[in-house]
């Protein structure tokens, strides 16, 4: 069936400016990709608020606007919950888990698993990670697909194609700095698109207390019932959402580990999981959720007739001008885009790191691997449309829901006891995952047996959520109890894999002991110095050095005087010797060095020291 189309022609115009906008704007930061670290890490130096907003743009997909607006629309304000239910992670993320992946330098989860354990643990979570991955783009696909498909009438298969083909060219040649710095004009701007649309709502209705009389009563609450609706409880999105999915995000999703790693500290982690989690996660809650209260409200009022699933674009529709509904379908098409790309991204990084570069061609040169990434994200981006017809079998909220809380436990299990336990055993591991994924898998058989009994009385309408319970309790019984009969790694092996070794991480990474001092930033004027090549070490006068509370040895980080680069024109480096006194506003450094920041001879920068 054909839908009507929805909108007019300067709507699409817009749409279609804004699409072709970003995709030069992640074509053009290209130019900064020439390595792997590059391509998946973006060269170790961006800066915490840039990542801020480039995490919420791929936490807020293509799938969010809708999802959280269909339940919205259904169950009210209550739809925020899942937005709101990540606090609890930020000890584990800021004091456990980044500083331990990047001090130890990991460059993608299974990774960490061989460190942590073994080489088969690795094998088995390489798999599991990677279906998570590709079975995350399917979703995103289909969802622009769905919304394409009531905007102009297309099929859904045609919408995500023509989408994934945009995205992949532009990871293609980009990598993960074009999808940092496309993110944060995307993160600004679905931010934008709907904290305006719900501002907009609230003007049509004559303020929030008319727009609030016009909600149920049932719709005015924060959370939902502990065990109702089935499909919708406190409890159920809890474990799914809280406890599975956001958990994964944190600790297994191998786009954030990039992100993480992407910045140009552990400090400036702190900055961003506090802005990302308190300050935009709420804002964007309200972004992704107030198409479905708006329309509800508009349907209470006798202006508008929708269903659930079509809240979103037709509360938009009806509440924006022309042109300005052009606008919010562009930030449909950002969050789309900008979580599409970083699990495209991911996926190219776990294939390369894990696959490609230990099995196929070990020891190959970084040009090779960077050609095999590039070719890989396009073949993620056609896996993730082969997917598109087995989802479009369900809602986009199941679908995802079913998903998740399939997939995720096993391996978050295993993340999550091998980051805090050191008792935590290889062979306890590999049997969290593999007999956790097995049981999951046999609770597709027998529902009702194995995850019955954790549906605290909502019944089979309640399995898609409640399954992840079931997983993380059956994949955390095997870890431990295999545990307790089997023998550990010794503990020499485990420094700065586990919590409370860090700071061994911290010298391995420096290569000797950290310097924890606080210090100020200096600003000096670059002299290029052949003397300094290949060795990635600048020379500073010794009030400078007083000044960053530096010595000779440390590791510092010299960026552009302008701040609003957020880090792309930079470099870490290593502080030599003092400088004599005639160059005390200089920073002597190579050639090499230079051109990778993008410096230029006597340009002014900002210098700090990381440890």
């Amino acid at each position: 069936m054909i839908a009507q189309a929805i909108g007019g022609n300067l709507d699409y115009a817009v749409m279609l400016c804004y699409f072709v906008a970003v995709l030069g704007f992640g074509l053009y930061f290209g130019r900064y990709t020439t390595t792997t670290k590059d391509f998946f890490f973006g060269g170790q130096r961006f800066s915490w608020w840039l990542i801020s907003f480039s995490c919420i743009a791929t936490v807020v997909g293509s799938y969010s606007f809708i999802k959280y607006s269909t339940v919205g629309f259904k169950y009210g304000i209550c739809s925020t919950q899942s937005y709101l239910n990540d606090w609890f992670w930020m000890p584990i993320l800021v004091l456990v888990w980044i500083p331990i992946i990047y001090y130890r330098k990991i460059q993608s989860i299974p990774e960490y698993l061989e460190a942590r354990f073994d080489r088969k643990t690795r094998i088995a979570a390489t798999f599991i990670i990677l279906l998570y991955l590709i079975g995350y783009i399917g979703i995103n696909l289909i969802t622009l697909g769905r919304t394409l498909h009531t905007l102009l009438g297309w099929q859904v298969v045609t919408g995500a194609v023509i989408t994934a083909v945009a995205v992949a060219l532009y990871v293609y040649i980009g990598g993960q700095t074009a999808i940092i710095m496309t993110d944060l004009v995307q993160g600004l701007i679905l931010l934008i698109a709907g904290l305006g649309l719900f501002a907009a709502a609230i003007y049509h209705f004559g303020g929030f207390g008319e727009f609030w009389s016009l909600l149920p009563q049932e719709h005015k609450y924060a959370f939902s019932d502990f065990n109702a609706p089935p499909k919708f409880s406190f409890i159920g999105i809890y474990v799914q959402d809280g406890l599975a999915n956001t958990g994964a995000l944190m600790l297994m999703h191998q786009g954030f580990i990039m992100r993480f790693l992407s910045l140009k500290s552990v400090k400036d982690s702190r900055r961003m999981v506090v802005c990302w989690i308190l300050v935009l996660a709420p804002l964007a809650a309200i972004a992704t959720s107030c198409g479905g209260w708006i329309a509800r409200a508009l349907v209470n009022n006798g202006e508008l007739t929708t269903e659930a699933s079509d809240s979103f674009v037709k509360a938009a529709h009806f509440i924006c001008a022309p042109g300005i509904f052009g606008f919010v379908l562009a930030a449909l098409t950002a969050a789309l885009m900008s979580t599409a790309d970083t699990l495209i991204n991911a996926v190219s990084a776990i294939f390369v790191n894990d696959v490609w570069r230990p099995y196929v061609k070990p020891g190959s040169s970084d040009k090779h691997y960077l050609r095999v990434a590039r070719i890989t994200s396009l073949c993620a981006a056609g896996l993730g449309l082969a997917l598109v017809p087995i989802f479009m079998k369900d809602t986009i909220y199941g679908a995802h829901s079913m998903f998740t809380a399939a997939v995720t436990p096993p391996v978050l299990t295993a993340i999550f006891l091998g980051i805090i336990w050191k008792r935590y055993t290889p062979a306890a591991a590999f049997v969290t995952i593999v007999g956790g994924a097995v049981l999951i898998g046999l609770s597709f058989i027998w529902p009702d047996a194995l995850v019955g009994p954790f549906d605290f009385g909502m019944g089979p309408d309640s399995y898609k959520f409640m399954r992840a319970l079931f997983g993380l309790l059956a994949a955390g019984t095997l870890g431990v109890s295999v545990t307790c009969f089997t023998k550990p790694k010794p503990e020499a092996e485990l420094k700065g894999l586990v919590a409370g070794t860090q700071i061994y991480a911290m010298r391995k990474f420096k290569g000797g002991q950290p310097n924890l001092k606080p210090g100020g930033k200096v600003r000096l004027q670059t002299k290029l110095d052949k003397s300094l090549a290949g060795e990635n070490v600048v020379i500073v006068s010794q009030p400078a050095l007083d000044k960053m509370a530096a010595e000779p040895g440390d590791l510092l980080y010299a960026s552009h005087i302008r701040w609003w680069y957020g880090g792309l024109r930079s470099v870490h480096v290593k502080a030599g010797p003092p400088a004599g006194s005639d160059q005390s506003e200089l920073i002597l450094i190579s050639p090499e060095d230079a051109a990778t920041a993008h410096f230029t001879e006597g340009q002014q920068v900002v210098v700090e020291k990381i440890m």
